[in-house]
């Protein structure tokens, strides 16, 4: 036992001596877990965010400028007035997500008791913008005319009243939630990229052939490259989330950072393995980018970091309750956002370790007839 565990310990020196000297994985990694979390956090938003925004205003009255003045930043950019034949074209040309037509007479009838209407055309290709954006303009435009007639909020004559309230992201600040998605995503591809990269590096250089001559097993090597590549990434994930995701961004971290920091040694245990599993199966390098992206590209959507578990069809939902992607995204939501204890996060951690096994027990049988192989 000692002499393997000095094995694997001399192997991981030659696997940071690998893994250093190569500048473009190093830049990769560096570029990943900075740029890459601080480019999603701020470009990608959830929530409506300086939607376009023009008015046909056929009314130009005191109640169609209110309207018009009530919409602003920084969930929609400042109105536009355009002419109702022109309203047509710049949707179309993609200037404008929401086009309000205000008729004619419009403050006249309101203020008559009438029952105008008002028009609200929406681009809906921009879907996630088109259907908030539309609830957020009915609720300003009801509170502006409510406002004018003095009638009191319409909710006010309903025996009862709804009342949100939003735990964990009171404003719902969509950096919140993408910017440690983003570090979870990139556990994940940089874990399979890096150990499947050492694994192929060795073939292709033929240093395999050198491993193959020296008193080592398959399981000193495998292990070697799963510790390297996994502490590399591990290293960089607490760096990011603390300075990059805490400090830079702001995002409170209401949890346990250590006990996150445990379940990402886990995780990476488990995703590592999977990686050299993958190396073994393709041969050389662009072979294993197209069998890697596919994998890493259906346990992304299915992990609940890019839609919620629960809006999938029933059987989806049984079958992802066995990947560990699925699982890590669920305890890093429960531990980061509403600070859960290991109680809470024991099942999809046992789930996580069990697949970490699976995963490592396969890659060694195929990493072993690889090198009988290569031998």
């Amino acid at each position: 036992m000692g002499r393997w565990i000095i094995n694997v310990g001399l192997l991981c020196g030659k696997e940071f001596r690998s893994l250093f000297n190569d500048v473009i994985l190093l830049g990769l990694i560096v570029f990943a877990f900075t740029a890459g979390v601080l480019l999603v956090a701020n470009g990608v938003r959830v929530d409506v965010s300086n939607a376009t925004i023009a008015f046909v205003d056929e009314d130009n009255s005191p109640l169609s400028r209110r309207l018009r003045d009530a919409v602003l930043p920084p969930y929609f950019k400042p109105p536009v007035l355009i002419a109702r034949e022109d309203a047509s074209r710049l949707m179309d040309r993609g200037d404008y997500i929401f086009v309000v037509d205000i008729p004619p007479r419009f403050e006249a009838d309101v203020l008559s008791g009438r029952s105008p209407s008002l028009q609200i055309q929406v681009d809906a290709t921009a879907m996630t913008q088109a259907g908030l954006g539309t609830t957020y303009l009915n609720g300003i435009f009801m509170g502006e005319v409510e406002s004018v007639l003095h009638s009191g909020h319409l909710t006010d004559a309903i025996p009862f009243r709804a009342e949100s309230r939003i735990r964990f992201n009171p404003n719902g600040e969509s950096q919140w939630f993408t910017s440690v998605m983003q570090i979870v995503t990139n556990i994940t591809i940089l874990s399979i990229i890096l150990v499947g990269a050492a694994v192929i590096r060795e073939r292709e250089h033929g240093t395999i052939e050198h491993l193959l001559v020296m008193p080592v097993s398959a399981s000193e090597i495998a292990l070697s490259k799963i510790v390297t590549n996994g502490f590399v990434i591990f290293v960089a994930t607490m760096l990011s989330l603390w300075l990059v995701v805490h400090v830079w961004l702001g995002v409170p971290l209401v949890g346990s950072i250590p006990l996150f920091g445990g379940c990402a040694l886990i995780y990476l245990f488990s995703v590592t393995s999977l990686g050299i599993m993958l190396a073994t199966v393709a041969p050389t390098m662009p072979q294993f980018g197209l069998l890697a992206v596919p994998v890493y590209a259906v346990a992304y959507l299915l992990s609940g970091a890019a839609t919620p578990v629960e809006n999938m069809p029933s059987l989806i939902r049984m079958v992802v309750r066995f990947l560990p992607t699925t699982q890590f995204v669920n305890l890093s939501q429960a531990i980061l956002y509403r600070d859960a204890g290991i109680a809470t996060i024991a099942a999809p951690l046992l789930t996580i370790v069990v697949t970490g096994v699976v995963f490592l027990f396969c890659a060694l049988l195929r990493f072993r007839s690889m090198l009988a192989r290569q031998g």
